[in-house]
C-alpha cells in the first residue's frame, strides 16, 4: 500500500494540520496579493488613480462570478475525491477528477463569450458611472480572455491540495502571484497601459499557473491523475459534486451579488467616493477570508479522508484544531484593523479624500470580524463532510436572508448618516449569521459523528 494514501489517517492531527495548513494559508496569502496587487498599483496611477480604482472595483462582481464557478466544480469535487480515497476507491476518485476538469473547460468557454458580449451592460448595472465606465470596460475586455486559465487553476488546484500535496498547491499560486507582481508595474507603468496592463498581467500570470496545475495532475507524482477515459461528463458523477460545491458557489457568487447591492446603494447615497471606498473594504476583507479559507482547505483532506475511513475521533480532533486556529487569526486581524485602519487603507490609495473616508468606513465594516473564524471553520467542515444541504443553508442565511435586506433597510433606520449605515449592514449580518451557523453546526456535527462507523481494530 502506498504510504502517501495512508498518512492522512495516521499522523498526529496537530502536526498534520500544520503541515497541510501552512502551505495552503501561504498559498491564500499569495493569492490575496494576486487579487489585490492590481488594485494597489492602479490606485497609485498618477492623475487617474482614484477613478481607475473605482472602475476596476466595479468589475469585481464579474471576477467573483468567474471564481465562484471554479469553486462550484473544484470545491465540490475535491472533498468527494478525498472521501473516496479514504474508502480506498481511487478509481472513483479519478473519475471525479476527470469529469470536473472537463466541466471546467466547458464552463470557461461559456463564461468567456458572455463576458465579452455583455460586460458593458453588466458594469453599468453594477455601479459604474460616466467617470469610471471606460476604465471598467478596458479592464474587463482583456480579463475575459483569460477566463479558462482562472477556472482551471482555481478549480483543479483544489484536487492537488485534497490529495495532501499542499506545497504543490502553494506553488501553483506562487507561480502566478510572483509573475503578476513582476508584470504589473511593467505593463501598467513601463508600457503605459494603465488598467489594461493590469488585466494583461493577471491573465498572463494565470496562464503560467494553469500550465503548472495541469502538468502536475497529468504527471507521475500525483496520486489521482487526469486520464482521457474519465473526461466525458457523466451526470451520476458530476451532479453530486455540483450539489456539494453549490454551497461554496453560493458564498462566492453571493459576494458578487452583494458587491452589486453595495455599489448601487452607495452610489445613490455617497457617489463615486463611497464606491471607491467599498473597493478598498472588500480588498481588506480578503485579508480575513482567504487565509481562513486556506486553513479550512488544509483541514479538509484530514476531515474528509477520516470521515470516509470512519475515524470519528480524528474528524472531531481536526475540527477542534481548525476552530481554535481560525478564531485566533480572526481576532488578531480584527485588532490590527481596529488599531491601524489607515495602514490598510493607504495600501490602495494616496488620494487624501478617499483615504479619510475609507478609514472611518473600515472600522464599521469589519466591526465583528473577530468572530468570523467560527463561521469559516463550520462552513469548511460542512463541506469536508459532504454536507451539501447544511453548507447551502448557512451560505444563503448569511448573504441572502440577512445581508442583502440590511443593505437597503439600514439607510432608512439610520437616516443621519445613510452612507455609513450601509457599511454597518455587514457586521450586523455577520453577528446574526455566526450565531445561526454555530447552532446548526453543533447539532449536525454530533449527528454525523454518531452515525459514523467505528474504525476496525487491527
Amino acid at each position: 500500500m502506498n504510504e502517501n494514501k495512508e498518512f492522512l489517517g495516521k499522523e498526529p492531527i496537530g502536526k498534520l494540520l500544520f503541515k497541510l495548513a501552512v502551505p495552503t494559508v501561504v498559498a491564500q496569502l499569495i493569492n490575496m496579493l494576486y487579487n489585490i496587487v492590481d488594485r494597489i498599483y492602479i490606485g497609485h496611477i498618477p492623475g487617474i488613480g482614484a477613478s481607475a480604482l473605482t472602475g476596476v472595483g466595479v468589475c469585481m462582481p464579474l471576477i467573483m462570478i468567474v471564481s465562484a464557478f471554479a469553486a462550484l466544480v473544484g470545491c465540490g469535487g475535491a472533498p468527494r475525491a478525498s472521501i473516496y480515497m479514504g474508502k480506498k476507491e481511487n478509481d472513483k476518485a479519478e473519475k471525479i477528477l476527470g469529469n470536473c476538469f472537463c466541466l471546467q473547460i466547458i464552463i470557461s468557454l461559456i463564461l468567456t463569450v458572455i463576458l465579452l458580449v455583455c460586460n458593458r451592460k453588466f458594469l453599468l448595472a453594477f455601479g459604474a458611472s460616466s467617470n469610471t465606465i471606460e476604465y471598467s470596460i478596458r479592464y474587463m475586455n482583456i480579463y475575459s480572455l483569460g477566463t479558462v486559465f482562472v477556472e482551471v487553476t482555481l478549480g483543479m488546484n483544489a484536487f492537488i491540495t485534497a490529495q495532501g500535496f499542499a506545497r504543490t498547491g502553494m506553488l501553483s499560486v506562487l507561480i502566478g502571484a510572483v509573475s503578476n507582481i513582476i508584470l504589473d508595474p511593467i505593463f501598467i507603468f513601463g508600457f503605459h497601459m494603465d488598467v489594461q496592463g493590469a488585466a494583461l498581467a493577471t491573465i498572463t500570470s494565470q496562464a503560467l499557473s494553469c500550465m503548472w496545475v495541469v502538468s502536475f495532475l497529468c504527471g507521475k507524482k500525483t496520486i489521482l491523475r487526469i486520464r482521457k477515459h474519465n473526461l466525458p461528463v457523466k451526470p451520476e458523477i458530476i451532479l453530486p459534486c455540483l450539489a456539494l460545491g453549490s454551497a461554496t458557489f453560493i458564498m462566492q457568487a453571493s459576494e458578487s451579488i452583494i458587491s452589486v447591492c453595495f455599489n448601487s446603494s452607495l452610489q445613490k447615497y455617497g457617489g463615486d467616493i463611497a464606491v471607491g471606498a467599498m473597493t478598498i473594504l472588500t480588498s481588506v476583507m480578503q485579508f480575513a477570508m482567504l487565509p481562513l479559507q486556506g486553513l479550512g482547505q488544509g483541514a479538509q483532506p484530514i476531515i474528509s479522508y477520516n470521515f470516509g475511513a470512519g475515524n470519528a475521533e480524528r474528524v472531531k480532533g481536526a475540527f477542534k484544531m481548525l476552530l481554535k486556529v481560525s478564531l485566533f487569526y480572526s481576532c488578531l486581524l480584527w485588532l490590527c484593523v481596529m488599531a491601524f485602519p489607515g495602514v490598510f487603507a493607504s495600501m490602495f490609495t494616496s488620494d487624501r479624500e478617499l483615504l479619510t473616508f475609507t478609514v472611518k468606513a473600515l472600522r464599521i465594516y469589519m466591526g465583528v470580524m473577530f468572530i468570523f473564524g467560527i463561521q469559516m471553520a463550520c462552513q469548511m467542515t460542512f463541506n469536508a463532510l459532504g454536507k451539501a444541504v447544511e453548507s447551502i443553508i448557512v451560505a444563503v442565511m448569511r448573504k441572502f436572508v440577512l445581508l442583502i435586506p440590511l443593505i437597503y433597510i439600514m439607510p432608512h433606520i439610520l437616516r443621519k448618516n445613510q452612507t455609513m449605515s450601509i457599511y454597518l449592514a455587514e457586521p450586523v449580518a455577520d453577528l446574526l449569521a455566526v450565531t445561526f451557523t454555530a447552532i446548526l453546526f453543533a447539532i449536525q456535527f454530533r449527528k454525523s459523528l454518531a452515525l459514523m462507523k467505528k474504525p476496525e481494530k487491527v
